[in-house]
């Protein structure tokens, strides 16, 4: 590099911005080095990802795409142009940002990380082969190729079923009283019960008493008579009816249960009717392939003794322990085998080193516990992005700038250690690093920090420093300054005592293997762990599971992404509760997930705010004089919203050589309602521009209203103050779809005897935002309720009353408790990987000293 010319050098050493107003940025203008790690720091809400993502990112991605031919450009999502004047000195960029897995269970940690693809031709070249059978290829070992699926599941490894049992789970009703419970609800449903009246049919005996021809008729048939139906009539009525041939209500067509339930299946555009028809399909391991989703002729093929379902069962960890003999060339072959083939020694031991390669890249990252076969949407967002971004450490790319997304979301602090090497390994091999984190670790870690604020929303969008770490210690107007250099620790409390235990005994889920645990009641507890210690399994699946059935509820539905058939069914689960619920009422699970999933949905519709500014509106002099009511006001009914894009405020335009890209609506300019619905006014204000303020101007302008000043209050004091009231819910992350769920839930008067349940409520969000969350949980308690969390952040572990410390390790090594106690208690422990972290943050203030 040196020896270039003064202005290759100069271009190549900094990333200039001029001039960049994405979002909530203030005509931000800023510098920043290549080859370098630059953490982007800032409140949540102040802008840094607008920054690093919506301008940095967006720019290199599309001048990318500029260089492509129109055509190829069809194929990726329409980049939209960033708002900002000039950026020069921008390498081609790679992101990797938080997301959910794929939707699909057909991928898997083998084909994020391309492991699986090695595999497949270590044992088509190399693996040892049944006498006589032929060589196949590589393809013949993926479950997701015709050539590779078992026939019997199409590579699913389950069949379904439609059995009795499953569509008439109470055979003590009539099918008037819906002993069929498969066929549909409402209209349909009566529809078929009036033409088996019609057919002659008793439909007032119960099911069990009905003749068994009958009732196999009903649930099994294939034929679908078409036949007079008399709506209202008694089956007497319609024998009479038919007898004289009276004109009938309608022609109905019958359907059988089972018909009913696989067409529908099949059919459906409806996610919500998919469901609702998979409950009447059993699944049973497939009898072919027990579950391995492959043909006979690929199993019969083996390498180290095991065919490849087994193998990529293992974990990562041993796998890299079987490997390593064979990249190492010392593993035992058959010395006549190895003689007469040669080549297969050269083969095993090239694939062996490429995979034992990968896979040290993902031991080092914490993640040697997860297996091959793991299905994506399975994973957290953390640990599909560390996957990403170690597939990216050993491809060797140079000269590229990795925008990364709070890489150290769900990670325990001994696992941000080696986060940081895998970076530094990145940014040795020449490639610059933009980060957008709250980790106090990764941030001192950092070359540079560029730190964004002061505050969020509106009030945010600044650069208050761009420069080396040391140099925000005088930057007074940045809230990141505070907890980076925080010299004392923080003030002791004296934590709650437990009023009760929730006892749970003989778990057995994942890598928990019978395991007690007691969590106490009407106190905060954190569960604290490794990744993969086995946190979430005890606490956001067993214990809900199990409480929910305790308490009646539904069971929270796991299964949201993904094919309804392809859903891997739960690992074994033994265990039950002994003890604790008698005093408890509801349980309240406030997870990541999106709180909709179109930009219908928004936080204004979901904490159910916008129903009382609705009514505001419809109470208004004007709307009153041309009755109005409040439906009027809502974007998705067709009387008050914009004709043109039906209340989207947008419409697709289609390109032909191009990607579609939505513009505003032209007739409302994006204000979702018609000109004569946003005549309306209320304080000078129509509705699209109450929708379009912030929670924080909502809050001031709402200041004489007490029911909708208390919700928008419960949202800034959950650090949402800067989000738009009108924010489509698909914009929103999975920490801010979090803390929309807690605020609506803390908005409902706490009446004491719930258990909220959160799964590291933190991610997202910076130490003071982290303080207001506590805040908030805290007064959860005070009200008489239990607060149980997975969480990593130590500034949450300490203000626990109560800590439980799964592990020790991850995967096979974890899934026991090392500790439970006070958090004095257990920071205090010699075989607890939380231990040290708490003890330094509990004595110095910070999370622990910076790692180099």
């Amino acid at each position: 590099m040196r020896g270039r010319h003064d202005h290759d050098r100069q271009a190549s050493g900094k990333v200039r911005v001029r001039g960049a107003r994405e979002h909530n940025l203030k005509n931000v203008d800023l510098e920043i080095p290549r080859d370098a790690l630059v953490v982007f720091t800032g409140v949540s809400g102040s802008g840094k990802s607008s920054l690093a993502f919506g301008t940095l990112y967006a720019e290199a991605q599309r001048r990318y795409l500029e260089s492509v031919s129109p055509y190829a450009r069809r194929l990726f999502h329409q980049m939209p142009v960033p708002q900002v004047d000039e950026i020069d000195g921008l390498p081609p960029a790679v992101a990797l940002q938080q997301q959910r897995g794929t939707p699909t269970t057909r991928s898997s940690v083998g084909s994020v990380t391309t492991l699986s693809n090695s595999l497949r031709m270590l044992y088509s070249r190399a693996g040892d082969y049944p006498r006589g059978q032929e060589l196949l290829y590589a393809e013949s070992f993926s479950p997701n190729t015709p050539e590779g699926a078992c026939t019997e599941c199409h590579g699913l490894g389950r069949v379904y079923e439609v059995t009795e049992r499953s569509m008439v789970p109470d055979d003590s009703l009539t099918i008037r009283e819906r002993a069929v419970a498969a066929w549909p609800t409402a209209w349909h449903g009566q529809n078929l019960r009036d033409i088996l009246v019609t057919l002659g049919y008793d439909v007032d005996t119960p099911w069990r008493e009905l003749p068994k021809k009958d009732r196999d008729w009903i649930l099994f048939t294939d034929e679908q008579p078409t036949v007079p139906v008399y709506a209202g009539f008694t089956p007497e009525e319609t024998r009479r009816a038919l007898k004289r041939k009276e004109t009938p209500s309608y022609q109905g067509t019958f359907t059988g249960a089972r018909k009913y339930v696989l067409q529908t299946f099949s059919a459906t555009e409806s996610a919500s009717m998919k469901k609702r028809v998979s409950k009447y399909m059993v699944s049973t391991e497939c009898p072919v392939c027990r579950g391995k989703r492959l043909r006979a002729e690929s199993l019969s093929v083996r390498f180290a003794g095991m065919d490849i379902t087994e193998l990529s069962r293992l974990p990562l960890k041993r796998l890299a322990q079987l490997m390593q003999p064979f990249a190492a060339g010392t593993a035992k072959r058959n010395a006549k085998e190895a003689a007469a083939h040669p080549e297969k020694l050269i083969v095993t031991q090239r694939i062996a080193q490429d995979v034992c390669g990968r896979l040290e890249v993902l031991l080092d990252l914490g993640l040697g516990y997860l297996t091959l076969d793991r299905s994506t949407p399975t994973l957290s967002p953390g640990e599909l992005q560390r996957l990403r971004l170690a597939t990216q450490v050993r491809s060797n790319l140079f000269g590229v700038v990795y925008v990364l997304d709070e890489p150290s979301a769900g990670l325990h602090p001994a696992d941000t250690v080696a986060l940081l090497r895998a970076m530094d390994r990145l940014k040795a091999s020449g490639n610059s690093l933009f980060v957008v984190e709250h980790s106090l670790d990764v941030v001192r870690h950092a070359d540079w920090i560029v730190d964004v604020g002061p505050a969020a929303g509106e009030m945010g969008g600044q650069v208050l420093y761009s420069g080396e770490p040391a140099g925000l210690k005088s930057v007074k107007p940045s809230v990141t300054r505070r907890y980076l250099y925080a010299d004392s620790p923080p003030a002791p409390r004296e934590p709650r005592a437990p009023q009760g235990w929730l006892t749970l005994r003989g778990i057995t889920r994942n890598n928990l293997s019978k395991l007690d645990a007691d969590f106490p009641l009407g106190v905060l507890t954190s569960v604290t762990g490794v990744s993969g210690s086995g946190k979430s399994s005890l606490v956001s699946q067993v214990l809900v599971e199990l409480v929910s059935q305790a308490l009646g509820h539904e069971a929270p539905d796991e299964a949201e992404e993904g094919e309804e058939l392809e859903q891997s069914e739960p690992s074994t689960l033994e265990g039950r509760i002994t003890g604790g619920l008698e005093g408890m009422r509801r349980l309240v699970r406030v997870d990541q997930k999106p709180i909709g999933r179109t930009p219908r949905s928004n936080l204004a519709t979901y904490t159910g705010l916008f129903d009382h500014v609705r009514k505001l509106f419809a109470a208004t002099k004007l709307a009153r004089s041309r009755k109005y009511d409040a439906g009027r006001f809502s974007f998705n009914v067709a009387k008050g919203r914009c004709e043109n894009c039906e209340g989207e405020g947008s419409v697709m335009v289609e390109l032909l050589f191009l990607p579609s890209v939505y513009a505003p609506c032209p007739v409302c300019q994006g204000a979702r309602y018609n000109a004569k619905t946003l005549e309306v006014t209320y304080r000078e204000r129509n509705v699209a521009q109450v929708l379009d303020m912030t929670v924080d101007a909502a809050w001031a302008f709402f200041a004489d209203e007490p029911a909708l000043h208390r919700s928008l209050d419960v949202l800034r004091e959950v650090g949402l103050g800067y989000l738009r009231l009108g924010q489509p819910a698909t914009e929103l992350s999975g920490g801010e779809a979090q803390r929309i769920k807690l605020a609506t839930e803390l908005q409902r008067a706490a009446r004491g005897r719930m258990l909220y349940v959160l799964d590291e409520p933190t991610t997202g969000l910076h130490p003071a935002d982290v303080e207001k969350l506590v805040v908030q949980l805290q007064t959860l308690v005070d009200a008489g309720n239990t607060v149980i969390l997975v969480e990593h952040d130590m500034r949450v572990v300490a203000a626990s009353d109560w800590v439980i410390d799964i592990g020790p390790g991850a995967g096979e090594e974890g899934g026991t408790v090392v500790v439970a106690g006070p958090p004095a208690v257990v920071a205090k422990h010699h075989e607890s990987r939380t231990a040290p972290y708490l003890k330094r943050f509990m004595e110095g203030g910070s999370q622990h000293a910076a790692i180099r």
